[in-house]
């Protein structure tokens, strides 16, 4: 029998600024310091261990230090940054085994944390970061799930998902946010997609216990026992900020300054447009099709001295790099040992396809690659740090086809 089933919920979420507190203790002596880097005689330097009483000795805290350092602190009128949070869900069954759900998710981040850093705002003080509630951010999806309970050996479950999520800034420090806070007019130019803004996201699992033959004892030992697993995920682009690396301040404040619109110049470049001759084309082809066209953007007016006098006409996030699609595949068996333990064996497939997905193309205005891809996905997402915090490609979507085979032990 079918049924209907209809939920909601609502909830505020109040977060703490304790990574900023961190951020400021930790890399930037809060509210002000100085620190000091012994280097081995391994690598050239002096230092021997255990250290010497002037090796071990902290450095000193001077006037100069501080001047030619920064000071750190936070907004004497900081609040703690809050969410608010919704669903609506309508459930329907579709038989005893499967169910259709639809849900709309909304939330919105308020005074969210972000930092800003300015310089040559005081003749005692080089620069000065303040961590202030200036951010705020929307978000708002519809999702569809397909859910079908194991039956007769098969078990799915599919997800889909159109949603758009914007915001001042998608990270509160400075150190992996650049869209400054505090300059006039800024804060609104720098509202537009969040740097995670996926539109449309779809997955798909499903696990299939193959049937056995009841024949021959021999063929049953060897055929039962098996299942396949299919993972398929796909979404589209997310954004990028096109930046123009020459500049690195505005207005005396850190900011990441975005270039002028050329009107009527189309922002990309497909297919054979990239390979026309700079600079209407790149003179060669583009890794996945795509790039950013280099003739659409220039940089923005400039003072006497060639610094920017205002953040660039071109929207924060404002273009899309490239979607992703990855087929995943499994097989395994178990083998019963007793009624508590078994043993299985897995032939793992990741990127089946060897489907090709690239990173998002250099955003840098100024750099010899601008507007080209020049890594596949699963090397971006890995970050340059692979082994010292970075995850390999070998674990991220986008890389290229890998095979693992496992056994596993399960009591």
């Amino acid at each position: 029998m079918s049924q209907t089933v209809l939920r909601g919920g609502f909830g505020v979420f109040y977060d703490l600024a304790s990574s900023e507190a961190g951020n400021l203790v930790a890399f930037f002596h809060y509210p002000f310091g100085t620190s000091k880097t012994l280097f081995g005689t391994a690598i050239g330097g002096t230092a021997t261990f255990p250290f010497s009483s002037a090796d071990a000795a902290p450095p000193a805290i001077t006037a100069a230090n501080v001047i030619s350092g920064g000071i750190f602190g936070f907004d004497p009128n900081l609040k703690l940054p809050y969410t608010l949070q919704w669903n609506l869900a309508l459930e329907r069954g579709l038989g005893e085994k499967q169910t259709l759900t639809a849900s709309y998710i909304g939330s919105t981040g308020r005074r969210l944390i972000q930092t800003f850093n300015a310089f040559s705002r005081s003749p005692n003080f080089a620069t000065a970061n303040l961590v202030t509630n200036a951010a705020t951010s929307d978000y708002h999806a519809l999702q569809l799930q397909f859910q079908r309970r194991l039956s007769q050996g098969l078990q799915a479950l599919t997800f889909y998902t159109w949603s758009h999520s914007t915001d001042d800034a998608s990270a509160g420090s400075i150190i992996g946010n650049n869209s400054n806070a505090f300059l006039p007019g800024v804060t609104n130019s720098n509202r537009g997609p969040s740097d995670f803004d996926i539109r449309n996201a779809f997955s798909a699992g499903l696990t299939y216990q193959i049937p056995a033959p009841k024949t021959r004892a021999l063929t049953d030992v060897v055929l039962r026992g098996w299942s396949i697993e299919s993972f398929i995920t796909a979404r589209s682009a997310p954004p990028v900020t096109v930046y123009d690396g020459a500049f690195f301040s505005l207005q005396n404040d850190t900011a990441r300054v975005r270039p002028d619109v050329k009107p009527g110049v189309p922002f990309y470049l497909f297919g054979s447009q990239c390979l026309q001759a700079p600079p209407a084309g790149f003179g060669q082809p583009c890794p996945g099709g795509k790039g950013f066209n280099p003739n659409a953007f220039t940089p923005p007016p400039t003072d006497a001295k060639g610094n920017p006098i205002r953040q660039g006409d071109l929207g924060r996030n404002a273009l899309r790099a490239f979607g992703a699609t990855q087929w995943d595949f499994a097989v395994h068996r178990d083998f019963p040992i007793r009624e508590s333990l078994k043993l299985q064996f897995r032939a793992e497939m990741f990127n089946s396809l060897n489907h090709p997905n690239f990173a998002p193309p250099v955003s840098n205005t100024v750099g010899s690659q601008f507007g080209r891809s020049t890594q596949m996905l699963g090397q971006y997402l890995g970050g340059s740090n692979v082994g010292g915090g970075g995850l390999s490609p070998l674990y991220q979507i986008g890389g290229s086809r890998s095979v693992q085979l496992a056994l596993k032990l399960q009591f």
